[in-house]
């Protein structure tokens, strides 16, 4: 399901799909065939897997965002297994492909586990403006929520008023409490009132937005820090997660946002929006490969259900368009 985890697992809250949503996003999509592997058959000579044939997937591979690092240490696996000649056909070389795709996906696809945490477990979600951090922050709280936990709501996007006026439009959707406080107001201190709060009102979850920012903004960046320490002061372990938010429609600008905001704050999750807004999502591979962060969780449209957790294997069978492993 373009790396929705579809599985139900009781022992972690939200890893399920909603029925129809790999129909929803082919529909989105609009492909019916994978960018990855179209007409691959077409350019194998007697259906031999040549030079020319590993040439076009490194163009592909490149052109969809994966870059040139991830490409190459895909590609230099292939190379080799060309060379001795175990790659006989059309069928050998998806499947190694499955295969070299998986190794770098799969250590990443780590769920979000709330449960094993500290009372109340204290999430930090940053990302750059338009990302959809504010969203992402409704439909998380939408999950958790349904799987019978408490949570609490924190407007720490003070900056903008339309951003305390969407949360509070998800809080009250959710039927959640949402601290929020004047315009302008240090984010910190509204942060520090939520974390206060959740504690005193026995929550079990506190969602924290906070203002887009630009990743090559020092100041700014200097701001989310002071966030973080002072979510500290009430608990020496908060926040128990960085959630950093990307457009994965950014293509390689993401990269390079999830590298910085990584640096200056320690980012311990990644959640790629508008997945919807690309029919390749090849910058998926290149944030799993080049920073080893986890992947929790896909998004692909503005509903609450679309949204779910992120499944390698699932991604990897719907960029080869097969359904099911490769034989």
């Amino acid at each position: 399901m373009f790396g929705l985890k579809s599985k139900k697992d009781p022992e972690k809250p939200g890893d399920d799909a909603q029925p129809g949503f790999f129909n929803r996003l082919r529909q989105k999509l609009k492909q019916t065939t994978s960018w990855l592997t179209h007409d691959l058959a077409n350019l194998l000579p007697g259906g031999k897997i040549d030079a020319a044939v590993l040439d076009e997937l490194e163009t592909r591979l490149i052109t969809a965002d994966v870059g040139v690092e991830t490409t190459e240490r895909i590609l230099a696996g292939l190379r080799r297994q060309v060379e001795r000649r175990e790659l006989g056909d059309l069928d050998a070389l998806l499947k190694a492909l499955r295969t070299s795709l998986l190794e770098i996906l799969k250590p990443c696809a780590l769920p979000l586990d709330v449960r094993s945490g500290p009372r109340p477990f204290a999430i930090l979600v940053v990302g750059v403006n338009g990302a959809g951090k504010t969203t992402t922050i409704g439909k998380l709280a939408h999950r958790l929520k349904d799987n019978g936990l408490r949570i609490m709501l924190a407007a720490g996007d003070t900056f903008r008023a339309a951003a305390v006026e969407q949360l509070a439009v998800w809080g009250e959707r959710n039927q959640v409490p949402v601290i929020t406080q004047a315009a302008g107001t240090d984010p910190a201190a509204v942060i520090f009132d939520g974390m206060q709060s959740a504690r005193a009102r026995d929550m079990d979850v506190l969602l924290a937005d906070t203002a887009g920012r630009l990743h090559t903004q020092s100041n700014l960046m200097e701001e989310l820090k002071k966030v973080k320490r002072v979510m500290g002061r009430v608990d020496p372990s908060a926040p128990h997660e960085v959630l950093l938010v990307l457009d994965a429609g950014q293509g390689q600008n993401a990269l390079q946002q999830a590298k910085l905001f990584n640096e200056a704050l320690g980012v311990t999750g990644v959640v790629l929006t508008k997945l919807d807004g690309t029919a390749k999502g090849g910058i998926v591979l290149a944030i799993a490969d080049r920073l080893r962060l986890p992947i929790r969780f896909v998004g692909i449209g503005e509903g609450a259900e679309d949204f779910a957790v992120f499944d390698a294997e699932g991604f990897v069978d719907d960029l080869l368009a097969t359904g099911k492993p490769a034989a």
